[in-house]
């Protein structure tokens, strides 16, 4: 079965309140090779497309009439989607809801005058179980908004289960390092940083590097401004 579901097409869907831009995104992605499972107009047809169709990626707009791209995420990473990533599709790069979507489980986003080249690259990345978005720009996002943020978002985790070393990788990844850079710092390998890192998310109940940022800042580990 596993090799069934590795051979088996990536599929998503595209849930955007402008059919022009679903037809768009639809004609992009099936020219690569992916297929679009369903399409939506509004968060509760995307919920309801995933519990139907099992995408692996979801492009999701965050402004849409009913249920917005928000809720509908929470309820698509909530609902027992484990293997479905959600890819925020918005025009602003440093967008309060942004951040919002991020600590509901997104994998990162994509603004909407992306190019079809980096559309492709992106929905296959996060397919993977990479999240998209680099820490420096998850920093920058939660260095923003996450000090008042009050959308009832928050990622409050008990970091008490990390052990001392665990506690500086996550202190070091919220900066922004990536792993060869955290192995270059810490002097180890970066096998054992890909080790600690997966502890850390594994321990903390998250789904990517993204969320380890937020919840870094969220939980006072690292402060806006801080340098780690």
């Amino acid at each position: 079965m596993e090799t069934e579901e590795r051979r088996r097409p990536l599929r998503a869907v595209i849930a955007d309140d402008q059919a022009l831009v679903r037809t768009g995104f639809r004609m992009i992605l099936a020219a690569d090779g992916i297929e679009v499972a369903a399409e939506a107009a509004n968060g509760a047809e995307a919920v309801a497309a995933v519990r139907r169709t099992r995408p692996d990626v979801v492009l999701m707009d965050i402004r849409m009439p009913q249920m917005d791209g928000i809720e509908a995420t929470r309820r698509i990473l909530t609902g027992g989607a484990d293997e479905t990533r959600v890819l925020i599709l918005t025009t602003y790069d440093l967008d309060h809801y942004v951040y919002t979507a991020l600590a509901a489980g997104a994998s990162g986003f994509l603004l909407k005058d992306v190019t079809p080249e980096h559309l492709v690259a992106a929905v296959r990345l996060v397919r993977s179980g990479d999240a998209l978005l680099a820490p420096t720009i998850t920093r920058r996002l939660v260095e923003r908004f996450a000090p008042r943020d009050d959308t009832g978002a928050a990622l409050h985790r008990d970091l008490s289960e990390l052990t001392p070393r665990e506690l500086e990788v996550l202190r070091l990844l919220a900066t922004g390092l990536s792993n060869a850079e955290l192995a270059d710092r810490l002097t180890l390998s970066p096998t054992t940083v890909k080790t600690h890192v997966a502890r850390i998310l594994s321990k903390l109940g998250l789904r990517d590097r993204v969320q380890a940022v937020v919840v870094a800042y969220e939980t006072g580990l690292i402060s806006p401004g801080g340098s780690g």
